[in-house]
């Protein structure tokens, strides 16, 4: 998995009424709310390895750890970024960024780990 440091992905949103604060239920205001852009970022760690991932795995998220540092309103278009800065073993760390045209909206990492999806599901009790 070395060979994949380096890998990105830039996904775009529009932020929509039900990507607010209210609707995800993280706050009473009319602008894009965290849970949203952090699960923005998720999708765009996703996308970095979906073509590099074997058959049969996939990676979960872990951790996440971001500043969010300016609102957005309904309307406004955010691209988020997510770029592979450190593989050790089957952890990877992401760097993650979202913008609303030059400005940064939202900074940070994801952590992801990556399993075998049979063993994986066959370990929770349903």
């Amino acid at each position: 998995m070395e060979e994949w440091l380096g890998a990105r992905a830039l996904i775009t949103m529009t932020v929509t009424e039900s990507d607010t604060a209210i609707a995800v239920g993280s706050g009473e205001l009319a602008v894009l709310g965290t849970p949203r852009l952090i699960a923005m970022c998720e999708a765009a760690t996703v996308e970095a390895t979906s073509e590099l991932m074997p058959v049969g795995k996939t990676s979960v998220g872990i951790m996440v750890a971001v500043e969010h540092l300016q609102a957005s309103a309904v309307g406004r278009e955010l691209v988020i970024e997510a770029k592979l800065e450190s593989v050790k073993q089957r952890r990877l760390e992401f760097l993650v960024e979202a913008r609303q045209a030059e400005v940064v909206v939202l900074a940070g990492t994801v952590h992801r780990v990556v399993v075998d999806i049979d063993k994986f599901m066959n370990r929770l009790e349903l």
